[in-house]
Order: structure tokens, then C-alpha cells, then sequence
């Protein structure tokens, strides 16, 4: 059987002469999808009683119900159900997810998903191009549409601020763009303080993609830095996080992707965001919804159908909302001839969805891989048959022995600079605490709620960087945690209340080769295996989804006051105000190491 993938479907070059017979009635259909209500995303209308007519895993014509008069291939009744375009996330990090390209499909197709642009940073921080390769041949095989948008900013900062596994050049990133069809546009540019200022390497980087034809996405935070950031050739943005920069952005050119996320996650900017158009009058023609980071639990329950739903509720229609989940990422990256609406000669990557806009049924290439939501035999078979990483994604983890994991006490008064943990958990605070001589460090962990913070360096580059700090307001009780997803140079970070089990926490880490993990009195409570690059599940996204919930509940229990998926961005060295890496503290923007303690 031929593999289920984007290419099972024939080019429209070469299918243009059948299609034309099967929408003329002069050829059969391969498949009649009768009794339905289509969402046109084109006309934002839903219109009543249609069939939808498929051959070669395209669209045919959308038709008046009945037109068909028999020789259907096969004929599936929608019921009175809609029938709309499957969705396209515009910008995803399939890593977040823990899983690979492939388990991911499961997921995105349950919810309606049929294509995902990722930007593949995190990977490619850990393994450089290798890595980035890697994914790609992933997702080749995968069951599922997937676009890379080739990631921009590796590594995040600087070798003098951290240290990463990859590095990748401007002539890496124009050879990626080369060889590979599907790097369709540069990922996320994050520096977005040196892009504004000019930096040399930033912008050779931006002219790799330009001088391509390529798009550019980005990341940006402060109303300051729009118009630099636009006139740099940046020209989307899913850092939006309320109305006022949202409009800035839509005015300077740049497509806007409303991020949804849980709520109980850094992510959920899209409410604030989206009052540009519901609050100040714009109009939504160059703004899609996205989901950026999932991970495997949350995938399953908060695709980027829910997104849609989240838009609806925050004013949009429900027609409106749909095209902003499906045809305009699309057109934004200019495949809206191929997917993300319902006309002749599109893909037939459909969803059959109730009246709330809940997903029941998915074809991908005029294929039913869902069905009653859930998983058809034919996907089920795709998914068991998974892309195998090489050996060296296996071997990311490389640590010298008998690491010290905590700082030595300040030897006397003096300044303690603490990293201040606040919900949702993207931005961190710089606490400045005065302190007297202490006799030891449980003492004055209880008197400022604080616990440790360390940052140890795995890609074998160094000598065994080891960088020490102190979180306020994180509330461990006791214990500690451990992860290989410290975005985005993806070293291990731990927290916790003493050095036994934090060395603890760091062997279970290391002896699987990455994953995440919680510890307490000797013993690990909860943890999910990351074998592949350190961030990578190499298991079905049910089954990581089912530890990543388990994982949740002791983390909870442990008292971490941000979510494990916030605890990661810690040593992100491009978000304000201060972070820790292998380096040290770093203080943002000044983009400078800080002395944890600084004597009186």
C-alpha cells in the first residue's frame, strides 16, 4: 500500500484534465460527500444542502446536493454536519510537543489540522542542521502536511551568553533553503533588539531568505521596535500580546497570528491581541490564529480547533474564525491555491465538524483518516509505521562527573539578585534582596521564599558549565525538577530545595538521554523519557500525552508556581527582564552577565 503522506496526493499540474471531466460530469467521482453544509472561507458564508465531489485526493466541484447521479467510487452521508477546509497552523514547534513529526499527526488530525508551518529551532539548537535534516525527513513520511520554516535564531543570543548545540550560519540557513522545497520561509527571528539595531550577522541572515523569495517571520516584544522590526523585512508575528501592539503591527505590514493557549500556559495572548479588530475596527483579512507550543496532553485537548472556538468566543464569527484557522495562513504563505478553501482542484483535506465547530470526521487527501473522532484503520497504520532518528539524535546528553549543582552561602551581607518566577510565566522579575550573614541556605530560602536554580551545559562544548542562581516566588515545597528543554540552547535545568535530589533529578535526565522530571526524599514521582535530542518522545502522542498528564499532577503537588512548560522558558536569554543559561544570569536586554551575589 502506498505510504499516506503529502505526496500520496498527485500535483494539480498533472490532474487538471481529470478533475475538469469529473466537475463536468463527464468522469466519475472517486469519492461524493453528500448531505453536507460547507463553510466557504472564501465568502465566509455557510452554505446549505451541498455535496462535495473528490478525485485523486482532490476537489472536484462543490455541488447542490443531489447532483450526483451515481458511479461514485464511494459516498459518504455528512448528515446535515459542515463541511469546512482543514485547518493550517501558521506557526508551530512540533518539539514542544514532545513528540516526533510523525506521532504529532495523530494529534492535529484529530482536531482538524491537515498542515503546520514549524519553525524546528529547538532541534536544531541541539544538533544544527543535523537536526533540522532530521525533522524534515520526519515529516516527509509523515501523515500529515508540514512546512518547515527554517529556523533563524540559532543560537538565541551569543556564545558569550550561552552555550548551544547548533549554530546556524546564514550560509547553513541559504543551503537549507537550497536543498529543501519545503523551507518555504525563514522561522522566527527572535533577536529582535539586535535586528532593530542592525546587527550584521541578524540581517545576513534575513537576506538569505529575502534574496530567495522566501518570507520572514518574527518574534518581538515593545511598540519600540515595530517599525525597525517591519522595515527589516519581518512580516508576521505571533507575539502580539494586546490590542495596541497587535494594531501597530497590522499598520507596519505585518500579518498577525493570534496565539491560543491553554490558559494555564505562558501562550494565551489571542483575547488581548484580537481587540485590534473586535475593539479598534481592523479588519481581520491578514490575521490567523496559531498555537505556537503544545505539549503532548494539551495537543490532544487544545488544538487549533480550539483556537478557532477561542476567536468566536472573543467576537469573531464563526465563519470568520474558520478562515482565520485555515485560508489565511494559507495565503500567507502563499498556498492558498493549494489548500485552506474548498475550490475545485484543492486539496480534499476536509473536516466534518458539529455546529460548535467540533471536528467529528477528517479526510487528508480525500482520505478518511477520522471518523467519529477517532483514528481510522488506515491513519492507524501510518502512525505505527514512524520515521527512525539516527543514532546521534540518541547521544545529545554528554555531562562530566560529580557536578556541584548549588552555589556556595554568601559568605557575608550583601545583594542576592533572584530570578522572580510570575504567572503566566513568560516574563520573569529581577528581585534584588539584602541580606544578612547566614549560617546556611535553608535559613534563607524560608525567610525570602526561595530555592535553588542551576543551569548545567549537555552538548559536551565546555568544560562542564555550571551556572548557579535562586528563584523567588517559584513555591517548591520540597524536592526538585529537572528538564532538557531549557529553551532555546537546551541545556538541563534544575530547581530545588537541596543538592541531593537535584542530583538526583539530573541523573534521571541524563540516564534516557533528555526528558523532564520530578523528585522528592531519593525518590523520581513523575517523569517523561526524551530520548531523541533531549526533547523528543520517541512513543505515540496518547501515550506521551498520558505522562505529561501524570507529570502535571506532581509538579503541581511539588507547589511550582508556573507551569513546567513556563519552568523551561527560564533560560529563554531573549525575553525580559533576567534569565539564567550555562553562563550565568542574564540581565534583558542589556544582553550582560549578572554575579548572583554581590558583597556589601
Amino acid at each position: 500500500m502506498t505510504r499516506l503522506t503529502r505526496f500520496s496526493v498527485a500535483p494539480l499540474a498533472t490532474q487538471t484534465r481529470r478533475l475538469a471531466d469529473v466537475a463536468s460530469g463527464r468522469a466519475a467521482p472517486d469519492l461524493v460527500i453528500r448531505g453536507a453544509r460547507v463553510l466557504s472561507t472564501y465568502s465566509e458564508r455557510i452554505l446549505p444542502e451541498r455535496e462535495v465531489w473528490i478525485s485523486g485526493g482532490r476537489i472536484a466541484a462543490v455541488k447542490p446536493s443531489g447532483t450526483h447521479k451515481g458511479g461514485a467510487k464511494a459516498i459518504y452521508d455528512a448528515r446535515g454536519g459542515i463541511i469546512a477546509p482543514g485547518l493550517v497552523d501558521p506557526h508551530i514547534h512540533i518539539e514542544s510537543s514532545m513528540v516526533t513529526a510523525c506521532a504529532y499527526a495523530e494529534a492535529a488530525l484529530l482536531n482538524g489540522t491537515t498542515t503546520i508551518f514549524c519553525d524546528s529551532h529547538e532541534i536544531g539548537n541541539v544538533m544544527d542542521v543535523a537536526g533540522v535534516e532530521a525533522m524534515l525527513e520526519d515529516a516527509r513520511v509523515a501523515p500529515l502536511s508540514i512546512f518547515l520554516t527554517v529556523p533563524s535564531t540559532v543560537p538565541a543570543t551569543s556564545p558569550e551568553l550561552e552555550t548551544a548545540g547548533g549554530d546556524l550560519t546564514p550560509d547553513k540557513i541559504a543551503a537549507l533553503f537550497d536543498k529543501w522545497p519545503e523551507a518555504v520561509a525563514l522561522g522566527e527571528k527572535m533577536d529582535f533588539v539586535p535586528v532593530a539595531m542592525g546587527d550584521e550577522r541578524s540581517h545576513a541572515i534575513i537576506a538569505a531568505a529575502l534574496s530567495r523569495g522566501r518570507p520572514v517571520s518574527g518574534h518581538v516584544y515593545g511598540r519600540e521596535f515595530v517599525a525597525a522590526y517591519a522595515a527589516s523585512g519581518v512580516t508576521d508575528t505571533h507575539e502580539a500580546i494586546d490590542r495596541e501592539i497587535a494594531d501597530d503591527m497590522l499598520e507596519a505590514g505585518i500579518w498577525l497570528f493570534l496565539r491560543g493557549g491553554p490558559p494555564t500556559t505562558p501562550w494565551h495572548s489571542l483575547p488581548q491581541a484580537i481587540k485590534t479588530i473586535t475593539e479598534l475596527g481592523a479588519s481581520h483579512k491578514r490575521v490567523a490564529v496559531c498555537t505556537d507550543d503544545r505539549d503532548a496532553d494539551d495537543l490532544m485537548l487544545f488544538g487549533l480547533d480550539w483556537v478557532v472556538r477561542e476567536a468566536v468566543k472573543a467576537g469573531m464569527s464563526p465563519e470568520q474564525a474558520w478562515s482565520m484557522g485555515s485560508l489565511h495562513g494559507a495565503t500567507r504563505f502563499g498556498q492558498d491555491g493549494e489548500i485552506g478553501g474548498m475550490g475545485g482542484g484543492r486539496r480534499a483535506d476536509l473536516v466534518l465538524m458539529s455546529d460548535d465547530l467540533d471536528p467529528q470526521s477528517t479526510w487528508y487527501g480525500g482520505e478518511l483518516v477520522v471518523d467519529g473522532a477517532k483514528i481510522t484503520p488506515l491513519l492507524d497504520a501510518a502512525l505505527s509505521d514512524r520515521y527512525q532518528y539516527p543514532k546521534a539524535a540518541y547521544q545529545t546528553v554528554k555531562l562530566p562527573a560529580d557536578l556541584k549543582l548549588t552555589p556556595d552561602l554568601p559568605a557575608g551581607p550583601g545583594t542576592l539578585h533572584a530570578i522572580r518566577t510570575e504567572l503566566p510565566g513568560i516574563t520573569l522579575g529581577h528581585d534584588r534582596i539584602e541580606i544578612e550573614a547566614a549560617n546556611d541556605w535553608e535559613s534563607l530560602f524560608e525567610r525570602h521564599g526561595l530555592c535553588f536554580v542551576t543551569v548545567v551545559e549537555r552538548h559536551g562544548k565546555s568544560a562542564g558549565n555550571v551556572a548557579h542562581g535562586v528563584l523567588s516566588n517559584f513555591s517548591l515545597l520540597r524536592g526538585a525538577v529537572a528538564s532538557s528543554v531549557g529553551h532555546d540552547s537546551h541545556n538541563i535545568i534544575i530547581a530545588g530545595t537541596n543538592e541531593p535530589d537535584m542530583k538526583l533529578a539530573l541523573e534521571t535526565v541524563a540516564a534516557t538521554q533528555g526528558g523532564v522530571c520530578v523528585v522528592a526524599d531519593g525518590k523520581v514521582l513523575a517523569k517523561i523519557d526524551l530520548p531523541i535530542a533531549g526533547l523528543l518522545s520517541d512513543k505515540r502522542v496518547t501515550e506521551v500525552a498520558e505522562e505529561t498528564k501524570a507529570l502535571k499532577i506532581e509538579w503541581e503537588k511539588a507547589g511550582c508556581s508556573i507551569p513546567y512548560m513556563g519552568f523551561n522558558l527560564i533560560p529563554l536569554s531573549v525575553i525580559p527582564e533576567i534569565r539564567i543559561t550555562d553562563k550565568g544570569l542574564v540581565l534583558v536586554p542589556e544582553m550582560e552577565i549578572q554575579a548572583m551575589f554581590e558583597p556589601a
